[in-house]
């Protein structure tokens, strides 16, 4: 495939890991001058308010599944073998992220989060063996 397509579902992931880093910041932000916990809790580490602990965990998932997300896309680039196909996959597994968090950010419900998180992940699979399979026959 020509071009760089298949860095784009990467740029929107970053832009989402962006997002839940300000919405954490800003949820801490409304805590602090709220008065409900010190500054100095985060400075030393003395725990996340419940206010805030579902995305501060949310996004520690974007540094899970999806480091193999990143790895994967490049390594797509790399042997050439990206196209529509691991082009389309990238961006479902990453519309799939963003709804992934939306729910763990808001009702934080595991019958709707779980299936996303899954469905995420067979369509991650995929693209890796797409990958191995390219490189098999290459």
């Amino acid at each position: 495939m020509t071009g760089y397509q298949i860095f784009w579902p990467l740029l929107a992931h970053v832009a989402l890991v962006y997002g839940l880093y300000a919405l954490l910041g800003l949820r801490r932000a409304k805590m602090i001058r709220a008065g409900s916990i010190a500054k100095s809790d985060y400075r030393e580490n003395r725990g996340e308010p419940a206010e805030s602990l579902a995305i501060k965990n949310c996004l520690a998932n974007q540094f899970e599944l999806p480091v193999l997300f990143h790895v994967c896309c490049i390594l797509l680039y790399i042997t050439d073998s990206d196209n529509i196909v691991t082009v389309g996959l990238a961006w479902i597994f990453v519309a799939l992220r963003y709804a992934h968090a939306a729910v763990h950010v808001t009702s934080n419900e595991l019958r709707y989060r779980s299936p996303l998180f899954a469905a995420g992940y067979v369509v991650l699979a995929a693209m890796w063996i797409w990958l191995a399979v390219w490189m098999a026959m290459g």
